[in-house]
Order: C-alpha cells, then sequence, then structure tokens
C-alpha cells in the first residue's frame, strides 16, 4: 500500500513540474482545448498553404485579404481574429487583431473593416491590418490567421495585445479554424 502511494505522489510531482516548466513570461493560456469545434476558414485570394498575393502585403495595397468563415458553432456571440507570422525573427510577430465581429458575419471583403469589432494595435504599432512584410532573401514566411469563436463579447481596449485576447478567450472558445498563407520577398 505504502509503495502505491509513494508511486501515485511521484506521478503528481512530476506532473506539477511538467506543466511548470518554462518561465511563463508573456505567454497567454491558450484558448480551451476542449474546444474541439473546427470552424471553416477560406480565402478567394489564396488556398491554405498557398502564396499570398502581393496585393495583401506591404510591396502591394497591403489591404486585408477577402475571407469567408462557415462552422461557426451556435450560442457564438462573437468572432474574433489574429494574423502571425510564425516565422519572423524575434518570435511570432502579429499583423492582425480583431474582436467582437458580429458572430453572424460569414465573409469580409477584401479590405474591410469588421463593422462593430475592435482592431487592436498590431506589431506595426498601429490598429488594422498590416500585411506580411518579411525580411528580404528570408525564406517565405507563414503567415496563420486564426478565427476564435467565443462565448461571450471581448472587452478590451483598442491598446489591447494578443497576449491579452488570447487571455480573454481562454475558458470561452466554442471552437477554431485557420488559414496559413505564405509570402517572401525574394
Amino acid at each position: 500500500m505504502r509503495q502505491s502511494w509513494v508511486t501515485a505522489m511521484t506521478a503528481v510531482a512530476t506532473m506539477s513540474v511538467a506543466a511548470g516548466c518554462g518561465d511563463g513570461a508573456g505567454q497567454a493560456a491558450a484558448p480551451s482545448p476542449a474546444a474541439a469545434h473546427r470552424l471553416t476558414v477560406t480565402s478567394s485570394a489564396y488556398g491554405d498553404g498557398g502564396t499570398i498575393p502581393r496585393r495583401h502585403t506591404c510591396d502591394g495595397a497591403d489591404v486585408s485579404p477577402p475571407l469567408a468563415v462557415a462552422a461557426v458553432p451556435a450560442h457564438t456571440a462573437a468572432l474574433a481574429l489574429l494574423l502571425r507570422d510564425t516565422d519572423a525573427p524575434h518570435g511570432a510577430f502579429t499583423h492582425w487583431l480583431v474582436w467582437d465581429v458580429d458572430p453572424r458575419t460569414r465573409q469580409l471583403s477584401a479590405g474591410e473593416h469588421p463593422q462593430g469589432a475592435t482592431e487592436g494595435r498590431n506589431d506595426f504599432e498601429r490598429p488594422g491590418y498590416g500585411g506580411p512584410c518579411p525580411p528580404r532573401g528570408d525564406q517565405p514566411h507563414h503567415y496563420v490567421l486564426t478565427v476564435y469563436a467565443s462565448d461571450r463579447r471581448v472587452a478590451l481596449g483598442a491598446q489591447a495585445s494578443p497576449t491579452d485576447l488570447l487571455r480573454t478567450l481562454s475558458g470561452h472558445t466554442l471552437g477554431t479554424g485557420t488559414l496559413m498563407g505564405r509570402y517572401s520577398r525574394g
């Protein structure tokens, strides 16, 4: 009996240490893993894994791509969008963060600012969309657009960071969907 109690306590201690690994600085809790519902996110400008057209980058008109969202769960109170360059030299670089998008929204036109939503400050230090703009000569960077379906509206100010957004969505995400595009500047 004592040996099984010691084994159980060792397992609990090991899991606690494993869960505490890393310094956690600047990290937000990921939205609930229970959010198994998958939204479908597409763009008529490029397919998942495809090349983002120049028009939607810093080398073109720098307008957001047209987007379509399907399979939004019932009881969704708001949608949120987060576009990040996962290959940026100093860690993920945020190109667009938007929250409180009307849950009935099924598409956005190129360059459209979602009505009634808040567009936060991107890593270019301005609100709204900032298109892909990787360093010249880099291999193509991967730009991941994630759409979150939340069970509540997001109460954040326009200066909120991606970490603030993800923290607020944690435990309130009904489903997610992604669209990944690539871009390089040669």
